[in-house]
């Protein structure tokens, strides 16, 4: 489970074997914790799910995502790569 990024008490990552699943991006800080799609032709990022997350943690974690949306799709494929070898 390969961190990505960590910033502001958030670690953002995912799983190194989730299946067929699109790209997504895990993140959780203390007891809260969400996952969110990202689509990479429209930079669209869509919670999946949430737990004990507030408004204001989902705007905070959106704007993370959105500042490092091209890092997190390229570790994404880098990961996805190794996984298919």
């Amino acid at each position: 489970m390969p961190t990505i990024i960590f910033l502001f008490g958030w670690r953002f990552f995912f799983y190194a074997d989730e299946g067929s699943e699109p790209i997504h991006i895990h993140c959780e800080k203390a007891e809260k914790e969400a996952k969110y799609w990202l689509n990479e032709d429209t930079r669209a990022i869509t919670v999946a799910f949430a737990h004990h997350l507030k408004p204001r943690d989902h705007k905070q974690v959106k704007k993370i995502i959105a500042q490092y949306f091209d890092e997190i799709v390229a570790e994404w494929r880098a990961v996805d790569k190794r996984k298919k070898r």
